[in-house]
């Protein structure tokens, strides 16, 4: 009420200077009655308006007195019932990626084996002619607790016989943060090791996995394990890595043997270059064992004849990738360069039948790929594919127990093939691709072929990795 009494007060004397600059000149001929006039018409001007102000400050008194009175803060919660309101409040982020093709193949798919190379038994091939559904995701994915996080990935594919088939292609927990730069994961995850390896089939630019990974892995590798990867506090990317795992997945298989069947080791080295480019580069190497690890094979006389290896296997791998864009803008424009070099050596038998000998081998193989978005959401790409099956040290053909018709997918060769792929993109979370490629890894002829490719994304999806 201070308040207004005061502003009231100087506004009645700004008032009053005002008339007295206003009044007429001519009515300063008597100075003492202009001062009394002034004084009388000043007292009016505060009258009036301290009798507006105590009119105003009654009517705001009343409206507070007619207001509801604020209602009081609710009681806290007991903590029993906290502790069962986030036992409930389990929401993961779910994903789903479907995923379908169209093939057109001039050889029998089912004929299919990469000459040189010990079968997988993994995802080799171009798969089955006509429609078929390609690799579909469901994922999972949640924070534990403060410490951990944990993702579920389950891929839905058909076999070989068109039957369906459910897999866990992740199950993993995952603890950030363990040191300085440092993350622990553990469970079943895609290795770390070269480049394209950790990168689920729909972040690929091409319909299938490169050669060499057919031949070395049998597709993606999986362990089942540890993994701990530590990247350092410079400008550079500079990342350090080691998994440890059971070695049930092709190079190596189930031993039943406690302890460790797989080791691997990887480093990678990346830094821009300006504003425009990037760069990264690796090495890896994965140490697995193997016990009886068996393929099939036809003989001389065309009779399926098995055939098992039992010893080690060590496969390096060296990786590159290069990305440009204008400005570092990639949505309108970029380019990205992106290889690999695989080296595997095998020394341990290889035992047919009853027959056992000597077996040691050293292979290798490669892939160059470019891919170019020359306008938004539309790309087109180029890879070039090549393997050599090395030099083969069979011992029951060195000792003449077999002749080297008798392991004909032994025999030496160098598959190669080449592709040619373009695809559009919607948007971020649909793709459609045309890929033509010429097959020559199976030796007994060239496989040219056609594929037609969907890819939508629904639900939450994380970035991909650089």
């Amino acid at each position: 009420m201070h308040f207004h009494r005061t502003w009231a007060a100087g506004l009645g004397s700004s008032l009053g200077l005002a008339a007295a600059l206003a009044w007429p000149q001519h009515a300063l001929a008597d100075p003492a009655s202009d001062v009394e006039q002034l004084k009388k018409d000043i007292a009016d001007l505060r009258q009036s308006y301290e009798a507006r102000l105590q009119a105003m400050e009654q009517k705001l008194l009343q409206l507070q007195q007619a207001a509801p009175a604020e209602a009081p803060p609710p009681a806290a919660a007991p903590a029993a019932a906290a502790t069962a309101t986030s036992a409930s409040a389990f929401n993961p982020a779910v994903s789903l990626i479907l995923n379908g093709t169209y093939a057109n193949l001039s050889q029998d798919p089912a004929r299919y084996r990469l000459q040189g190379f010990m079968p997988s038994g993994g995802e080799v091939g171009p798969g089955r002619r006509s429609f078929q559904l390609g690799e579909s995701e469901l994922g999972f994915a949640a924070t534990i607790d403060p410490t951990f996080s944990g993702h579920l990935t389950f891929s839905l594919s058909p076999n070989d016989s068109g039957d369906d088939t459910v897999s866990v292609e992740e199950a993993v927990f995952e603890r950030q943060g363990l040191f300085d730069g440092a993350t622990l994961k553990g469970g079943r995850f895609l290795s770390s090791i070269g480049y394209l390896n950790s990168q689920h089939a729909h972040a690929w630019d091409f319909v299938d996995a490169p050669l060499a990974y057919q031949a070395f892995f049998g597709g993606p590798l999986k362990t089942d394990g540890l993994h701990l990867h530590w990247l350092a506090p410079t400008e550079r990317f500079v990342e350090l890595g080691a998994e440890v795992g059971s070695g049930a997945t092709f190079p190596g298989n189930d031993t039943g043997r406690n302890g460790i069947g797989s080791a691997a080791l990887f480093a990678h080295l990346g830094d821009d270059i300006g504003d425009s480019a990037s760069w990264r580069a690796g090495l890896s190497v994965l140490r697995q064992r193997a016990q009886d690890r068996r393929y099939e094979d036809l003989d001389a006389n065309g009779d399926d004849h098995g055939a098992s290896f039992s010893g080690h296997s060590t496969t390096w791998v060296a990786d590159a990738i290069y990305k440009w864009a204008p400005g570092g803008n990639a949505t309108r424009e970029n380019l990205k360069l992106q290889g690999e070099y695989f080296r595997r050596t095998e020394d341990g038998t290889l035992a047919q039948g009853a027959a056992l000998g000597g077996y040691r081998s050293t292979q290798s193989g490669w892939y160059l790929q470019a891919v170019y978005q020359f306008m938004p959401q539309w790309r087109v790409g180029a890879r070039y594919d090549r393997l050599d099956a090395g030099s083969l040290g069979i011992g029951l053909v060195d000792d003449g127990t077999l002749g080297a018709a008798d392991l004909p997918v032994l025999q030496h060769a160098t598959p190669t093939r080449s592709t040619l792929m373009v695809d559009y993109s919607l948007s971020e979370f649909s793709r459609f691709r045309l890929q033509l490629a010429n097959d020559r890894s199976r030796g007994d002829a060239t496989d040219r072929q056609l594929f037609l490719q969907y890819i939508m994304s629904l639900g939450a999806h994380g970035a991909h990795s650089f």
